[in-house]
């Protein structure tokens, strides 16, 4: 839920309906730093089934790749986190950042209808 209201601000900073903060920007990035380190422990074997959820299988056919994809976006995030200066600098290090979100929520999560 963190991160959905993370990726909210920054859509919102890029999208000029709130005024750009570098220290809100930065605070994004250390965000999604936090979860992606945290977020594939919350996957183990025996958490595949039951409960409302929109985890895919895949993920745990698929582990490594899932946890590479967490590992690419701390990396991302990091990088991001050194490289944001201004609204400009967050518009395209936010947009690396969100590609690297979506690829993942593409292949494991499962769109409610």
């Amino acid at each position: 839920k963190t991160n959905g209201k993370q990726a909210k601000l920054g859509s919102d900073m890029i999208r000029g309906k709130v005024p750009f903060a570098l220290d809100n920007a930065k605070a994004i990035f250390l965000s999604f730093i936090d979860a992606a380190n945290k977020m594939p422990n919350l996957f183990p074997e025996n958490s595949k089934t039951g409960g409302d959820t929109s985890a895919a299988p895949e993920i745990w056919a698929n582990m490594d790749d899932f946890k590479a994809r967490f590992a690419k976006l701390a990396a991302d995030s990091k990088a991001a986190l050194e490289t944001v200066k201004d609204r400009e600098s967050f518009t395209a290090a936010y947009r690396n950042v969100n590609q690297t979100c979506d690829g993942c929520h593409e292949h494991y999560r499962v769109k409610k209808s």
